[in-house]
């Protein structure tokens, strides 16, 4: 009777663990769509700097603010798209360094899952036994 009652606590600590595997799952992937969107708005800086440096240093920049094309300094517009990438870069690195942490959480989660499973399964056994 106590192996019964054992068992059913196993299973439902299981059950638990599984549902905290699947919600860092979903973690991760939040976190990769996260990481691919500034992955993206990265290169269009990237890109954007480039085409600042191909221009005169008399050259009109023009920035949007809203539906309005605004002059803008060219050193201004360097520093903002400078600072901007600096800004994504920084975040890239957070967002690694998170997706590091759930990865980690997530392989502990697994075995920690696999090792009650195999301790319901021999409970299972020895009872099947008796």
């Amino acid at each position: 009777m106590a192996s019964s009652a054992s068992l059913r606590e196993l299973q439902r600590d299981l059950e638990n663990k599984a549902n905290d595997l699947s919600k860092l799952q979903k973690d991760i992937s939040k976190n990769h769509q996260i990481r691919k969107k500034y992955t993206i708005q990265l290169g269009e800086n990237e890109l954007v700097l480039k085409e600042l440096d191909l221009l005169n240093e008399d050259a009109n920049v023009y920035k949007l603010i809203g539906p309005v094309l605004v002059k803008q300094d060219m050193a201004e517009a360097n520093a903002n798209v400078k600072k901007r990438i600096e800004y994504i870069s920084a975040e890239l690195k957070r967002l690694d360094s998170t997706l590091q942490d759930l990865e980690d959480k997530q392989s502990n989660k697994k075995e920690t899952i696999l090792k009650l499973q195999q301790k319901i399964q021999s409970l299972q056994a020895g009872k099947g036994k008796a």
